[in-house]
Protein backbone atom coordinates (compact mmCIF):
# COMPACT_ATOMS: atom_id res chain seq x y z
CA UNK A 1 0.00 0.00 0.00
CA UNK A 2 1.47 3.27 -1.13
CA UNK A 3 1.74 5.95 1.49
CA UNK A 4 0.41 9.30 0.38
CA UNK A 5 1.76 12.39 1.94
CA UNK A 6 -0.50 15.49 2.08
CA UNK A 7 1.42 18.61 1.26
CA UNK A 8 0.83 21.35 3.74
CA UNK A 9 0.51 24.88 2.38
CA UNK A 10 3.62 26.89 2.73
CA UNK A 11 3.49 29.34 5.65
CA UNK A 12 4.02 32.30 3.35
CA UNK A 13 1.20 31.27 1.04
CA UNK A 14 -1.21 30.70 3.97
CA UNK A 15 -0.38 34.09 5.44
CA UNK A 16 -0.90 35.76 2.07
CA UNK A 17 -4.32 34.07 1.64
CA UNK A 18 -5.43 35.11 5.10
CA UNK A 19 -4.42 38.66 4.33
CA UNK A 20 -6.44 38.59 1.11
CA UNK A 21 -9.45 37.19 2.98
CA UNK A 22 -9.14 39.92 5.61
CA UNK A 23 -8.86 42.46 2.83
CA UNK A 24 -12.12 41.29 1.28
CA UNK A 25 -13.87 41.40 4.67
CA UNK A 26 -12.59 44.92 5.18
CA UNK A 27 -13.80 45.90 1.73
CA UNK A 28 -17.21 44.42 2.50
CA UNK A 29 -17.40 46.50 5.66
CA UNK A 30 -16.41 49.63 3.78
CA UNK A 31 -19.06 48.82 1.14
CA UNK A 32 -21.70 48.71 3.89
CA UNK A 33 -20.47 51.98 5.39
CA UNK A 34 -20.56 53.63 1.96
CA UNK A 35 -24.21 52.72 1.47
CA UNK A 36 -25.06 53.93 4.95
CA UNK A 37 -23.40 57.26 4.13
CA UNK A 38 -25.32 57.39 0.84
CA UNK A 39 -28.64 57.39 2.68
CA UNK A 40 -27.49 59.79 5.39
CA UNK A 41 -25.31 62.32 3.59
CA UNK A 42 -26.62 62.36 0.03
CA UNK A 43 -27.65 65.93 -0.88
CA UNK A 44 -31.40 66.51 -1.18
CA UNK A 45 -33.04 65.46 -4.41
CA UNK A 46 -35.53 67.84 -6.04
CA UNK A 47 -38.20 68.05 -3.36
CA UNK A 48 -40.67 70.38 -1.69
CA UNK A 49 -39.11 73.76 -1.11
CA UNK A 50 -36.15 73.51 -3.48
CA UNK A 51 -37.27 76.48 -5.60
CA UNK A 52 -37.78 80.10 -4.70
CA UNK A 53 -41.56 79.96 -4.74
CA UNK A 54 -41.68 76.97 -2.41
CA UNK A 55 -39.11 78.59 -0.13
CA UNK A 56 -41.32 81.67 0.12
CA UNK A 57 -44.27 79.48 1.10
CA UNK A 58 -42.22 77.69 3.76
CA UNK A 59 -40.83 80.99 5.09
CA UNK A 60 -44.34 82.45 5.30
CA UNK A 61 -45.56 79.43 7.24
CA UNK A 62 -42.57 79.71 9.58
CA UNK A 63 -43.55 83.35 10.25
CA UNK A 64 -47.13 82.25 10.89
CA UNK A 65 -46.02 79.55 13.32
CA UNK A 66 -43.87 82.12 15.16
CA UNK A 67 -46.88 84.45 15.47
CA UNK A 68 -49.10 81.66 16.81
CA UNK A 69 -46.41 80.60 19.27
CA UNK A 70 -45.90 84.15 20.52
CA UNK A 71 -49.64 84.66 21.00
CA UNK A 72 -50.06 81.45 22.98
CA UNK A 73 -47.01 82.09 25.12
CA UNK A 74 -48.13 85.63 25.93
CA UNK A 75 -51.87 85.21 26.50
CA UNK A 76 -52.66 81.52 26.20
CA UNK A 77 -53.90 78.93 26.02
CA UNK A 78 -50.46 77.67 27.04
CA UNK A 79 -48.49 75.29 24.84
CA UNK A 80 -48.00 71.78 26.21
CA UNK A 81 -44.31 70.96 25.53
CA UNK A 82 -45.00 67.24 25.88
CA UNK A 83 -47.44 67.13 22.96
CA UNK A 84 -46.33 70.19 20.97
CA UNK A 85 -42.64 69.34 21.16
CA UNK A 86 -41.62 71.96 18.59
CA UNK A 87 -43.81 74.64 20.25
CA UNK A 88 -45.69 75.49 17.07
CA UNK A 89 -48.97 76.58 18.65
CA UNK A 90 -50.77 74.34 16.13
CA UNK A 91 -51.25 71.31 18.38
CA UNK A 92 -54.39 71.04 20.45
CA UNK A 93 -55.35 68.77 23.31
CA UNK A 94 -56.20 65.10 23.59
CA UNK A 95 -59.82 65.57 24.58
CA UNK A 96 -62.07 68.63 24.92
CA UNK A 97 -65.73 69.58 24.60
CA UNK A 98 -65.28 70.31 20.87
CA UNK A 99 -63.41 67.10 20.01
CA UNK A 100 -65.27 65.12 17.37
CA UNK A 101 -63.16 61.99 16.86
CA UNK A 102 -59.80 60.28 17.53
CA UNK A 103 -56.63 61.65 15.96
CA UNK A 104 -52.96 60.74 15.72
CA UNK A 105 -50.60 63.14 17.46
CA UNK A 106 -47.61 62.32 15.21
CA UNK A 107 -49.66 63.15 12.12
CA UNK A 108 -50.69 66.52 13.54
CA UNK A 109 -47.08 67.37 14.41
CA UNK A 110 -45.92 66.33 10.93
CA UNK A 111 -48.31 68.84 9.34
CA UNK A 112 -46.97 71.68 11.51
CA UNK A 113 -43.72 71.59 9.51
CA UNK A 114 -43.34 74.73 7.30
CA UNK A 115 -41.92 72.54 4.53
CA UNK A 116 -45.44 71.18 4.03
CA UNK A 117 -46.23 74.58 2.49
CA UNK A 118 -43.43 73.94 0.00
CA UNK A 119 -44.99 70.59 -0.86
CA UNK A 120 -48.35 72.32 -1.42
CA UNK A 121 -46.69 74.63 -3.96
CA UNK A 122 -45.74 71.53 -5.94
CA UNK A 123 -49.30 70.18 -5.68
CA UNK A 124 -50.76 73.46 -6.93
CA UNK A 125 -48.37 73.29 -9.87
CA UNK A 126 -49.49 69.75 -10.62
CA UNK A 127 -53.05 71.06 -10.66
CA UNK A 128 -52.10 73.87 -13.05
CA UNK A 129 -53.16 76.54 -10.54
CA UNK A 130 -51.22 79.79 -10.55
CA UNK A 131 -51.44 83.54 -10.18
CA UNK A 132 -54.98 84.89 -10.24
CA UNK A 133 -56.62 81.45 -10.08
CA UNK A 134 -59.23 80.50 -7.48
CA UNK A 135 -58.77 77.47 -5.24
CA UNK A 136 -61.74 76.16 -3.27
CA UNK A 137 -60.64 74.78 0.11
CA UNK A 138 -62.85 72.56 2.25
CA UNK A 139 -61.18 72.12 5.63
CA UNK A 140 -61.69 70.46 8.97
CA UNK A 141 -60.35 72.04 12.15
CA UNK A 142 -58.65 68.69 12.74
CA UNK A 143 -55.61 69.81 10.70
CA UNK A 144 -54.82 73.49 11.31
CA UNK A 145 -51.26 72.87 10.09
CA UNK A 146 -52.56 71.74 6.70
CA UNK A 147 -54.93 74.71 6.48
CA UNK A 148 -52.03 77.04 7.21
CA UNK A 149 -49.72 75.28 4.74
CA UNK A 150 -52.38 75.51 2.02
CA UNK A 151 -52.93 79.24 2.58
CA UNK A 152 -49.17 79.95 2.60
CA UNK A 153 -48.64 77.98 -0.60
CA UNK A 154 -51.56 79.79 -2.23
CA UNK A 155 -50.06 83.14 -1.24
CA UNK A 156 -46.67 82.18 -2.70
CA UNK A 157 -48.30 81.10 -5.98
CA UNK A 158 -50.61 84.12 -6.18
CA UNK A 159 -53.67 81.85 -5.87
CA UNK A 160 -56.84 83.16 -4.24
CA UNK A 161 -58.23 80.61 -1.76
CA UNK A 162 -61.92 80.38 -0.91
CA UNK A 163 -62.20 78.63 2.42
CA UNK A 164 -65.03 76.75 4.15
CA UNK A 165 -64.04 75.43 7.58
CA UNK A 166 -65.68 72.96 9.95
CA UNK A 167 -64.72 74.06 13.46
CA UNK A 168 -65.11 70.74 15.27
CA UNK A 169 -61.79 68.90 15.39
CA UNK A 170 -60.29 65.52 16.14
CA UNK A 171 -57.81 64.98 18.95
CA UNK A 172 -54.69 67.15 18.87
CA UNK A 173 -56.14 69.42 16.16
CA UNK A 174 -57.68 72.87 16.69
CA UNK A 175 -59.82 71.39 19.44
CA UNK A 176 -59.04 73.77 22.30
CA UNK A 177 -62.23 75.79 22.97
CA UNK A 178 -60.09 78.91 23.36
CA UNK A 179 -57.91 78.20 20.31
CA UNK A 180 -60.00 77.08 17.36
CA UNK A 181 -59.23 77.93 13.75
CA UNK A 182 -61.13 81.20 14.29
CA UNK A 183 -58.69 82.34 16.99
CA UNK A 184 -55.72 81.19 14.94
CA UNK A 185 -56.79 83.07 11.82
CA UNK A 186 -57.55 86.17 13.90
CA UNK A 187 -54.05 85.99 15.40
CA UNK A 188 -52.47 85.74 11.94
CA UNK A 189 -54.54 88.66 10.66
CA UNK A 190 -53.56 90.89 13.60
CA UNK A 191 -49.90 89.91 13.19
CA UNK A 192 -50.02 90.93 9.53
CA UNK A 193 -48.98 87.47 8.33
CA UNK A 194 -52.14 86.19 6.58
CA UNK A 195 -55.56 87.71 6.06
CA UNK A 196 -57.90 85.08 4.63
CA UNK A 197 -61.51 85.17 5.73
CA UNK A 198 -63.64 82.05 5.45
CA UNK A 199 -66.51 81.97 2.98
CA UNK A 200 -68.60 79.91 5.44
CA UNK A 201 -68.39 77.82 8.60
CA UNK A 202 -69.95 74.65 9.96
CA UNK A 203 -69.82 72.59 13.14
CA UNK A 204 -68.30 69.52 11.50
CA UNK A 205 -68.58 66.17 13.23
CA UNK A 206 -71.26 63.61 12.40
CA UNK A 207 -73.32 64.67 9.33
CA UNK A 208 -71.68 68.10 9.61
CA UNK A 209 -74.08 68.84 12.44
CA UNK A 210 -71.82 68.48 15.46
CA UNK A 211 -72.09 64.72 15.90
CA UNK A 212 -69.53 63.67 18.51
CA UNK A 213 -69.46 67.07 20.21
CA UNK A 214 -70.59 67.47 23.79
CA UNK A 215 -73.65 69.65 24.26
CA UNK A 216 -71.55 72.42 25.80
CA UNK A 217 -69.12 72.17 22.89
CA UNK A 218 -71.91 72.46 20.36
CA UNK A 219 -73.33 75.55 22.06
CA UNK A 220 -69.87 77.12 22.26
CA UNK A 221 -69.13 76.63 18.54
CA UNK A 222 -72.58 77.79 17.47
CA UNK A 223 -72.03 81.01 19.41
CA UNK A 224 -68.58 81.51 17.86
CA UNK A 225 -69.95 81.01 14.34
CA UNK A 226 -72.89 83.35 14.87
CA UNK A 227 -70.57 86.07 16.17
CA UNK A 228 -68.57 86.01 12.93
CA UNK A 229 -71.61 86.87 10.82
CA UNK A 230 -70.43 84.36 8.19
CA UNK A 231 -72.78 81.87 6.50
CA UNK A 232 -73.47 78.94 8.85
CA UNK A 233 -73.94 75.59 7.07
CA UNK A 234 -76.29 73.36 9.10
CA UNK A 235 -77.70 71.00 6.47
CA UNK A 236 -77.62 67.29 7.54
CA UNK A 237 -78.73 66.02 4.11
CA UNK A 238 -75.57 65.23 2.11
CA UNK A 239 -76.68 66.29 -1.41
CA UNK A 240 -78.16 69.54 -0.07
CA UNK A 241 -75.06 70.24 2.03
CA UNK A 242 -72.79 69.68 -0.97
CA UNK A 243 -74.97 71.90 -3.17
CA UNK A 244 -74.85 74.67 -0.56
CA UNK A 245 -71.07 74.48 -0.34
CA UNK A 246 -70.62 74.51 -4.11
CA UNK A 247 -72.89 77.55 -4.35
CA UNK A 248 -70.92 79.37 -1.64
CA UNK A 249 -67.62 78.59 -3.36
CA UNK A 250 -68.92 79.86 -6.68
CA UNK A 251 -70.40 82.97 -5.10
CA UNK A 252 -67.15 83.83 -3.32
CA UNK A 253 -65.22 83.22 -6.57
CA UNK A 254 -67.19 86.05 -8.16
CA UNK A 255 -67.95 84.20 -11.36
CA UNK A 256 -64.38 83.07 -11.98
CA UNK A 257 -63.76 79.35 -12.52
CA UNK A 258 -62.48 77.20 -9.67
CA UNK A 259 -59.13 75.80 -10.78
CA UNK A 260 -58.58 73.22 -8.00
CA UNK A 261 -60.31 71.88 -4.89
CA UNK A 262 -58.28 71.21 -1.74
CA UNK A 263 -59.77 68.78 0.76
CA UNK A 264 -58.27 68.97 4.26
CA UNK A 265 -59.36 66.26 6.68
CA UNK A 266 -62.19 63.77 6.43
CA UNK A 267 -65.40 65.75 6.82
CA UNK A 268 -68.79 64.24 5.99
CA UNK A 269 -69.65 66.92 3.44
CA UNK A 270 -66.31 67.01 1.62
CA UNK A 271 -65.61 63.28 1.51
CA UNK A 272 -69.14 61.94 1.10
CA UNK A 273 -70.13 58.47 2.28
CA UNK A 274 -68.99 56.18 -0.54
CA UNK A 275 -66.19 53.81 0.49
CA UNK A 276 -64.27 54.35 -2.75
CA UNK A 277 -63.13 57.74 -1.46
CA UNK A 278 -60.81 55.92 0.95
CA UNK A 279 -58.75 54.79 -2.07
CA UNK A 280 -57.99 58.38 -3.03
CA UNK A 281 -54.23 59.08 -3.12
CA UNK A 282 -52.95 61.67 -0.65
CA UNK A 283 -51.84 64.75 -2.57
CA UNK A 284 -52.71 65.69 -6.14
CA UNK A 285 -55.38 63.74 -8.06
CA UNK A 286 -56.60 64.38 -11.60
CA UNK A 287 -60.36 64.62 -11.91
CA UNK A 288 -60.59 61.56 -14.14
CA UNK A 289 -58.84 59.44 -11.50
CA UNK A 290 -61.60 60.00 -8.94
CA UNK A 291 -64.59 57.68 -8.72
CA UNK A 292 -67.85 59.64 -8.74
CA UNK A 293 -70.68 57.86 -6.88
CA UNK A 294 -74.41 58.63 -7.09
CA UNK A 295 -75.53 62.00 -5.60
CA UNK A 296 -76.76 60.47 -2.33
CA UNK A 297 -73.18 59.35 -1.50
CA UNK A 298 -71.28 62.12 -3.27
CA UNK A 299 -69.21 64.67 -1.35
CA UNK A 300 -67.65 67.92 -2.55
CA UNK A 301 -64.49 66.00 -3.60
CA UNK A 302 -66.42 63.87 -6.08
CA UNK A 303 -68.69 66.69 -7.23
CA UNK A 304 -65.65 68.80 -8.09
CA UNK A 305 -64.15 65.84 -9.95
CA UNK A 306 -67.41 65.36 -11.87
CA UNK A 307 -67.02 68.95 -13.06
CA UNK A 308 -63.48 68.26 -14.26
CA UNK A 309 -61.77 70.06 -11.37
CA UNK A 310 -58.62 68.35 -9.96
CA UNK A 311 -58.42 67.61 -6.24
CA UNK A 312 -55.61 67.94 -3.72
CA UNK A 313 -56.47 65.43 -1.01
CA UNK A 314 -54.86 66.09 2.38
CA UNK A 315 -55.81 63.37 4.82
CA UNK A 316 -53.57 60.27 4.99
CA UNK A 317 -50.61 62.21 6.40
CA UNK A 318 -48.07 59.40 6.48
CA UNK A 319 -48.79 58.56 2.85
CA UNK A 320 -48.63 62.26 2.00
CA UNK A 321 -45.22 62.55 3.67
CA UNK A 322 -43.89 59.52 1.79
CA UNK A 323 -45.19 60.71 -1.58
CA UNK A 324 -43.79 64.24 -1.27
CA UNK A 325 -40.57 63.51 0.61
CA UNK A 326 -41.54 65.14 3.91
CA UNK A 327 -40.08 64.02 7.24
CA UNK A 328 -42.39 62.18 9.60
CA UNK A 329 -42.85 63.86 13.01
CA UNK A 330 -39.53 65.79 12.83
CA UNK A 331 -37.84 67.14 15.97
CA UNK A 332 -36.72 69.87 15.62
CA UNK A 333 -38.51 71.28 12.62
CA UNK A 334 -36.31 71.76 9.52
CA UNK A 335 -35.42 75.34 8.67
CA UNK A 336 -37.75 76.99 6.16
CA UNK A 337 -34.78 77.80 3.92
CA UNK A 338 -33.51 74.24 3.79
CA UNK A 339 -35.45 73.58 0.62
CA UNK A 340 -36.85 70.40 2.08
CA UNK A 341 -35.10 67.85 4.23
CA UNK A 342 -33.78 64.69 2.68
CA UNK A 343 -36.80 63.26 0.87
CA UNK A 344 -37.75 59.64 1.30
CA UNK A 345 -36.56 57.51 -1.57
CA UNK A 346 -39.24 56.23 -3.88
CA UNK A 347 -39.93 52.51 -3.68
CA UNK A 348 -38.27 51.74 -7.06
CA UNK A 349 -35.14 53.73 -6.14
CA UNK A 350 -34.94 52.00 -2.78
CA UNK A 351 -35.21 48.59 -4.43
CA UNK A 352 -32.42 49.42 -6.90
CA UNK A 353 -30.07 50.60 -4.14
CA UNK A 354 -30.85 47.60 -1.95
CA UNK A 355 -30.24 45.26 -4.89
CA UNK A 356 -26.85 46.88 -5.57
CA UNK A 357 -25.90 46.56 -1.91
CA UNK A 358 -26.92 42.90 -1.73
CA UNK A 359 -25.11 42.18 -5.00
CA UNK A 360 -21.95 43.69 -3.52
CA UNK A 361 -22.31 41.59 -0.36
CA UNK A 362 -22.92 38.43 -2.40
CA UNK A 363 -19.85 39.09 -4.56
CA UNK A 364 -17.71 39.66 -1.48
CA UNK A 365 -18.90 36.43 0.16
CA UNK A 366 -18.31 34.53 -3.09
CA UNK A 367 -14.74 35.79 -3.26
CA UNK A 368 -14.13 34.88 0.37
CA UNK A 369 -15.49 31.35 -0.23
CA UNK A 370 -13.19 30.88 -3.24
CA UNK A 371 -10.21 31.98 -1.19
CA UNK A 372 -11.20 29.50 1.50
CA UNK A 373 -11.32 26.63 -1.01
CA UNK A 374 -7.95 27.58 -2.43
CA UNK A 375 -6.48 27.60 1.06
CA UNK A 376 -7.84 24.11 1.73
CA UNK A 377 -6.61 22.64 -1.59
Amino acid sequence: MRNETRLEPMPGKETKSRRRRAGFLTGLGLWSLAFGALFYFLPPLPAPGTDEEARRAAALMARAVAALRERRESSGPPIDPLSDINRTGLIGREDTSITTSPGRLEAKRTTANPLVAGALVRMFREAGAGRGDVAAVGASGSFPGLILATLCAAAARGIEPRLIVSLGASRWGANDPGWTWLEMSDCLRRAGVLDVESAALSLGGGRDGGGGLSESGRVLLEKKIEETGLPFIQEPDLPKNVAERIALFEQSAGGRPIRVFVNIGGSFADMGTDGEVLKLRPGFNRAEEIFVPPPDRRGVVQEMARRGIPVIHLLFVQGLAERYGLPWDPVPLPGAGDGGSRPALSRPAGIVLLSLYLAGVAFGLFRIARLGRRLDD
